[in-house]
């Protein structure tokens, strides 16, 4: 048992089984690229990465370079992909230890290609489109519709294909709305990238892995599987979007944040609470403070909002949120005592609080909910249900 004040307890047989599930939709089709950028969306990147690798998974995407030598610094040796920028200085460190980087404009292209070629080295790369997202990638989106794409952008590819010193491993775009209710916009997308890889094949141009899945579009547009998915959210449990109705897929939150009570007093009613005296009991009751706050990542947006669980009951946040304490009411739960576990989302005692509902009540998405629990918040792994 953790002794620390505040923690994050993930379930990895949890996160196997999310990454059992995308093996299960996708089939043995489709190779599966377990995306742990962000500290494994704040679940810890070694353990994401070795849970996705033993259960299904074939390689990794990060979004930065220090992501990918930490995780080779681990011990990790499967393919890792840099989604996003690269210094072109960088360039030995990619090739050392066999890393990936994307290539998303000529500009980066002729960079990476002129250190890598001056080495007489290939630099292994995958080529982004821009088919709406509106970030990385050569732009594909005409003006007047997005499931064509603009013919100058087959110059640029061509162009990129051609230049010394990179091996073009694949090509990918990514969907702006793949987790809304309405596909329109994620399936037209989807049209503007495949029509410009057959137009692109027919002269001589292919790309061995083509791919657009995220976890929305893995979950609800099998279409878009094509050679690679790369899921991230739903590795940890959460659904992109709240507008599924199909419960086909079951997924499992592996996240837990939890602290520990570390005083207990009765109070009367009228007794204030917190910066502010924003909240007044209207009874007598008892409050409990822990030790989480916002500087560990509990948001104080859930001031007198949020509900924490103890001994498997909800029981609701009181005052405003400070930087390494939150009070709680308690008076609902008998002979509540110091040093007792408290989940602040997540599963205690046949009760949760999902990171969805969180970040509801902050206004906000449940990546940030876990993607931002702080560092100095440990991880503490487990497995079983």
């Amino acid at each position: 048992m953790s002794k620390h004040p505040a923690w994050a307890e993930i379930d990895l047989s949890a996160l196997a089984h999310n990454c059992r599930e995308v093996r299960r939709i996708i089939g043995s089709g489709p190779r599966f690229m377990a995306t742990v950028k962000a500290e494994g969306y704040g679940h810890g990147a070694r353990a994401a990465a070795e849970t996705a690798l033993a259960n299904g998974a074939d390689s990794l995407a990060v979004a930065r370079l220090q992501e990918a030598l930490d995780l080779r610094g681990q011990g990790l040796t499967a393919p890792i992909l840099v989604f996003g920028y690269v210094d072109p200085g960088d360039v030995p460190q990619l090739l050392r230890h066999n890393l990936t980087a994307t290539v998303y404009s000529l500009q980066s292209a002729r960079a990476l290609s002129r250190e890598s070629s001056s080495r007489g080295a290939a630099l292994p790369v995958h080529l982004k489109i821009d088919t709406g997202m509106g970030r990385l990638g050569l732009v594909a989106v005409p003006r007047n519709s997005l499931e064509s794409f603009d013919p100058s952008v087959r110059d640029q590819v061509a162009e990129v294909c051609s230049l010394p010193g990179l091996r073009i491993e694949g090509a990918y775009t990514h969907f702006a709305q793949a987790d809304a209710a309405d596909k329109t916009h994620a399936r037209s997308q989807l049209e503007c990238f495949t029509s410009l890889l057959e137009d692109l094949g027919r002269r001589g141009i292919a790309f061995s892995l083509r791919h657009a899945a995220n976890s929305a579009a893995v979950m609800d547009l099998p279409e878009a599987h094509l050679d690679l998915v790369r899921p991230g959210l739903m590795l940890y449990g959460l659904y992109p979007s709240q507008n599924r109705t199909d419960s086909s897929v079951r997924l499992r939150q592996a996240m837990t944040l939890k602290t520990r009570i570390v005083q207990v007093k009765r109070v009367a009613s009228g007794f204030k609470i917190s910066y502010g005296s924003t909240f007044e009991t209207t009874e007598p009751t008892t409050i409990a403070t822990v030790s989480l706050g916002y500087a560990d990542g509990y948001s104080r947006l859930l001031s007198s909002r949020g509900h924490m669980i103890v001994r498997g009951v909800r029981v609701p946040v009181v005052g405003r949120v400070c930087m390494d304490q939150t009070m709680i009411d308690v008076g609902g739960v008998p002979s509540v005592a110091p040093g007792e576990e408290v989940a602040a989302f997540g599963s205690l005692g046949g009760a949760f609080v999902s990171a969805e509902e969180v970040a509801s009540l902050c206004s906000t998405i449940n990546y940030e909910t876990v993607a931002t629990v702080l560092s100095r918040v440990p991880r503490v792994y487990r497995s079983g249900s």
